[in-house]
């Protein structure tokens, strides 16, 4: 029986982030996707022109219908817009004994702000005890704690120590908004942190970059890996993703285009 994973994101309708990018990775990696719609969104490469919220009895609706008809190994908790829906989605998740990545979507890679800041505590409250991973960057990490961005690595420690105390399981503390040759992310569990290292890609074709990861750690919880393992086939498969983004030549963004969800699969670009 193929592996299924749930989604529960906003619609991106230039097709590089949120359910989009979701759908996209599972199948990139072997995963059946299923997935809940928090929002639609009119967006491209260049903007977020309209958010939408769907209503909170959709919402609960859909993630019934799912759950009630799907056997869900996994969940990933993406753009949840504001407190209505994180209590929602919190309401649904409850007596599921399912793997949680929560990616906390703040802000879009156009700088359009799609978690207003009254739904951070909500977040805090609802949800970061529910997840099995936390994914933010470091902007993200510095929202949810009230602090300045993480400097170094210490700092990010610091950081993904703070978001464990406030209830996650684990935290993965993103580098990517760092300076330097390499990226560098920390995955930070109860037994103690893995790095995980990768060179600083020449492309600005990152949008969806968030999602996607958290997507492909789904996937590989979905499959049956361990925490450390579905982020190191994540990480991996991310960065495939960025080596190739810039073959797609999609939309107009100055640079901020989607990542390669196929690389592995599509040929020719």
């Amino acid at each position: 029986m193929i592996p299924i994973a749930l989604t529960v994101a906003g619609s991106d309708s230039g097709g590089g982030a949120g359910i989009q990018a979701d759908l996209k990775t599972f199948s990139a990696l072997g995963v059946y996707g299923a997935s809940v719609l928090t929002a639609l969104t009119a967006q491209n490469t260049r903007t977020v022109a309209m958010v939408e919220p769907a209503s909170s009895a959709m919402i609960a609706a859909q993630m019934a219908a799912v759950f009630d008809d799907l056997a869900v190994r996994a969940v990933k908790l993406g753009m949840l817009g504001g407190p209505e829906t994180i209590a929602t989605v919190a309401d649904g998740l409850r007596g599921r004994r399912v793997p949680v990545v929560l990616d906390p979507v703040m802000v879009a890679k156009s700088g359009d702000r799609l978690l207003p800041a009254e739904a951070l505590e909500a977040l805090r409250r609802e949800l970061l005890p529910r997840a099995s991973l936390l994914t933010p960057n470091l902007p993200e990490a510095a929202d949810l704690l009230g602090m300045q961005p993480a400097g170094g690595e210490a700092a990010m420690i610091e950081q993904g120590q703070a978001l464990r105390a406030l209830g996650a399981a684990a935290v993965l503390m993103k580098g990517g908004h760092a300076g330097g040759a390499t990226c560098v992310d920390l995955l930070i569990t109860a037994e103690g942190v893995s790095r995980l290292v990768a060179p600083r890609l020449a492309t600005h074709n990152t949008h969806g970059t968030g999602c996607t990861l958290s997507a492909a750690i789904a996937a590989g919880l979905a499959q049956g890996l361990a925490l450390e393992p579905a982020v190191r086939q994540a990480h991996g498969y991310l960065q495939g993703a960025l080596a190739a983004a810039d073959d797609l030549g999609v939309g107009s963004g100055a640079g901020h285009g989607p990542v390669h969800h196929f690389h592995a699969v599509w040929r020719g670009g």
